[in-house]
């Protein structure tokens, strides 16, 4: 092998040092918004809509079921799909084949959801179509670390985190007012997951991984490196920890949403309300991820960021519990948009400066994004339970508020980043 090809072996795994142009951020925050798009509108929208006809009077519980299995799916097909990726030789690239296998993986799984009338057949397609659209997700949020340098990583985060809020006003947008009928909404999702991924996939190389440099595959080795120790690695496990905990408080304040417009708020029409709500939130994190992002590279701290945005959210989710208006939800929604806005900048930057090693960045930001998947299994738990016999809607947005606190908090036990 020659130095000049040493080299560029090595550079496939070394930290990144030059800039990435707005072109290719651009198409990864498209790729960004196809997955969460096809994440969210589902579990807001389009699957309490498709359960309430299937089972009108269980549609709580079966509204939990369906988006806890999905997210137990999820738990475990993220950080798969991330150590497969991490293990890609294609010439193509160790990310692109996963984004869009995952994305044409994920749209079959959303068609064959479309197509159920039992819970129990939306449960197997949502499980499908969440396994699809995980593999997609482990290969969108690892080119940030892979190519994009510290000095540009929180403004980077901040375009794509963003991506999750808008992607759920576009999907809102799409399945409330441009296109009728649950079925027809999931197709269209499906369509758009595929092509908003494909302008990444086409259009951005990336350097291929020597064969000499993939990770050696043992099973056992393998499933032991799902586990990443916070005793040896204390700074990953703490913000592992901080984002379990911020995103499990945001779980349980929106996983009900539109039942809580329903039966809360008497809000008339519930489907619209939540596409009101969540454009407000989307512009109020619009006007803070991308500018707390740049200011977070530019001062080079982020746990600061952190604990100002889970004061902010729990704010948001103490407005909730005290009062159950239409007024109060459309501000809580402006003050939540703004506070998940700097966190989606800054805590993905950070995050990215914790990562044990080079060679493992998908798998170990798989492991860490179960940290937003696993609140998904576990909010629906705590929910349900929750508004029966803790004080209702009341008693779930307090939980909410003390969870938020209580992971912005602990960020500060993070050492080695600023």
């Amino acid at each position: 092998m020659s130095h000049a090809s040493a080299a560029d072996d090595a550079a496939v795994l070394a930290e990144p040092t030059v800039a990435v142009r707005a072109d290719w951020t651009a198409n990864l925050s498209l790729a960004t918004l196809a997955v969460f798009m096809a994440f969210m509108t589902p579990i807001q929208i389009l699957l309490p809509l498709q359960l309430e006809h299937i089972d009108p009077h269980g549609k709580n519980d079966a509204l939990s079921l369906v988006t806890g299995l999905g997210a137990l799916v999820a738990v475990l097909a993220n950080p798969l799909a991330g150590a497969w990726s991490d293990r890609t030789t294609s010439r193509f690239g160790r990310r692109r084949p996963w984004i869009l296998g995952g994305a044409l993986a994920g749209a079959a799984g959303l068609s064959v959801t479309a197509t159920q009338h039992t819970v129990a057949g939306v449960a197997v397609g949502w499980c499908l179509a969440q396994a699809g659209l995980n593999a997609m997700l482990a290969g969108v949020t690892t080119p940030i670390a892979d190519r994009v340098p510290l000095t540009q990583r929180a403004q980077v985060s901040g375009w794509t985190g963003l991506m999750q809020s808008f992607g759920l006003v576009l999907g809102a947008l799409i399945t409330t007012l441009l296109i009728t009928g649950v079925r027809s909404g999931y197709g269209t999702l499906a369509v758009l997951t595929v092509a908003l991924a494909l302008p990444f996939v086409l259009r951005h190389s990336e350097p291929p991984l020597p064969r000499a440099l993939r990770p050696a595959f043992d099973a056992r080795a393998f499933a032991r490196s799902l586990w990443v120790s916070p005793r040896q690695h204390p700074d990953f496990g703490w913000a592992w920890l901080t984002r379990f905990l911020i995103n499990l408080g945001n779980a349980l304040g929106t996983l009900y949403l539109f039942y809580f417009l329903a039966d809360a708020v008497h809000y008339g029409d519930p489907g619209t309300g939540v596409l009101i709500l969540t454009v407000i939130y989307t512009l109020c994190a619009a006007l803070t991820a991308v500018p707390a992002g740049v200011l977070s590279d530019r001062v080079g701290r982020r746990k600061v960021f952190v604990v100002l945005c889970s004061l902010v959210m729990a704010a948001a989710a103490v407005l909730l519990a005290l009062l159950h208006t239409w007024p109060s939800a459309l501000a809580a929604a402006a003050v939540l948009g703004a506070g998940y806005g700097i966190y989606l900048a800054v805590d993905q930057a950070l995050v990215t400066q914790v990562l044990p090693e080079a060679a493992d960045r998908a798998k170990d930001l798989g492991v860490i994004n179960i940290a937003n998947s696993g609140p998904q299994v576990l909010a629906p738990a705590l929910a349900s339970p929750i508004i029966t016999h803790l004080g209702g809607y009341t008693g779930l947005y307090t939980t909410a508020a003390l969870v938020i606190l209580i992971g912005g908090l602990l960020v500060n036990r993070i050492r080695s980043v600023a």
